[in-house]
């Protein structure tokens, strides 16, 4: 039987590789070990372990890693700690496979653990290509890896550009279509019923058109994010609109758009907006598709949005060139902007979906893929 470690470091990490671990757990050839570390693990992100547990999954190893402070530096010094720290629980664990999802800061220490300690890495949603430093990180960690699950036809066609064997690379979708597919089926009413208890702000009626807003802090871009998110609160506050808020993740500037939120609520100005932490994915999938517009930098507006019709404005250079549906509208940081192409959105409505990362059977196939692949620890790069 196959050991399979899933390493788990924030909220968007977790959602992104839950059907996997689901369909590993349940596999009689595989055996699924859990590590969580990073943000996954802190209170101020939502305690994202919590989550974990209650959806029925075993932590196997907590990594405390995070130095505080979201800069540069403590980015930097936070990815030293975790590579410590993950080789101690390879090595205790001794796992076949060490499963490593996307581009962040863990996701690299993850890699580079596994990559000295020859375990066979298996990577998903490599391939894509964004802005801030997640590029670098992607691409690096798709040279390290043995066995590949691109998300989109794309993806995987760059892959092979960047000289991985035809033989490693399996495309299977993006695992968080899973479950987003699962839960539209769920009813919305009673997913969101428990929304207006938790959080802080203002009231926010989701029978009444609202906006969502997500934006998370761009690394190369460090300094300017209070600016940033000032600019987005102030378009979406000139709407008219009310608006569900969500904190930003843990990277480097983080704290600078969370000063912009504290200060958007200490001068009273959330009357008609709501701010949470962190909220479940079947929340959070659920306010995708009842919301009148996803305002931000997320990649769930290009992932998710596209597959549930979500129209979108997406903020800055985050997600550039990631491949995206007619769902979205880029624009830059400018207020007048951002108003402008959110109004845009709310005239138009509702989009049709688009399958652009995958049906909701990528957990199951990455399963599956699992027990079949043999791996080539010594990599070579194919010409």
């Amino acid at each position: 039987m196959k050991k399979i470690c899933v390493v788990i470091g924030s909220r968007a990490n977790y959602s992104s590789i839950k059907s996997a671990m689901k369909a590993i757990q349940d596999h009689p050839g595989l055996q699924l070990q859990v590590v969580a570390g990073a943000s996954a693990l802190l209170d101020r992100y939502g305690s994202v372990v919590d989550l974990v547990e209650r959806d029925g999954f075993t932590i196997d190893r907590r990594i405390y890693m995070v130095i505080e402070g979201e800069t540069p530096l403590t980015m930097a010094k936070t990815t030293g700690l975790g590579l410590i720290e993950l080789a101690t629980t390879f090595d205790e664990l001794k796992p076949d496979y060490v499963v490593t999802v996307g581009d962040r800061y863990e996701t690299m220490a993850t890699t580079l653990a596994a990559a000295y300690m020859n375990i066979a890495l298996a990577h998903t949603m490599g391939g894509e290509v964004t802005g801030t430093i997640d590029e670098s990180i992607r691409h690096a960690v798709t040279k390290f890896a043995h066995l590949h699950f691109p998300a989109s036809q794309d993806a995987a066609d760059r892959i092979r550009k960047l000289g991985e064997r035809e033989d490693d690379i399996r495309l299977v979708g993006c695992p968080r279509i899973d479950l987003v597919k699962d839960i539209l089926e769920q009813d919305g009413d009673a997913v969101l019923g428990e929304l207006k208890f938790e959080g802080v702000g203002g009231d926010v009626a989701l029978d009444q058109p609202f906006i969502l807003m997500s934006q998370h802090p761009v690394t190369t871009e460090f300094g300017v994010g209070e600016e940033q998110i000032t600019a987005t609160l102030e378009a979406i506050e000139a709407t008219g609109l009310p608006a569900i808020c969500l904190w930003p993740n843990s990277d480097a500037g983080s704290e600078d758009i969370s000063r912009g939120m504290r200060k958007w609520r200490e001068q009273g100005r959330d009357t008609r907006m709501h701010f949470f932490k962190n909220l479940p994915i079947a929340t959070y999938v659920h306010l995708m598709k009842r919301t009148a517009c996803l305002v931000g930098n997320s990649s769930s507006g290009i992932r998710e949005g596209a597959f549930i019709g979500t129209p979108v404005v997406n903020i800055g250079s985050r997600q550039d060139m990631r491949e995206r549906g007619s769902n979205v509208i880029d624009v830059g940081h400018s207020r007048d902007d951002i108003e402008k192409a959110i109004r845009r959105q709310l005239d138009h409505g509702r989009y049709p979906m688009e399958p652009i990362y995958g049906d909701g059977t990528a957990g199951a196939r990455i399963a599956e893929e699992l027990t079949k692949h043999t791996p080539q620890i010594q990599k070579r790069i194919v010409y």
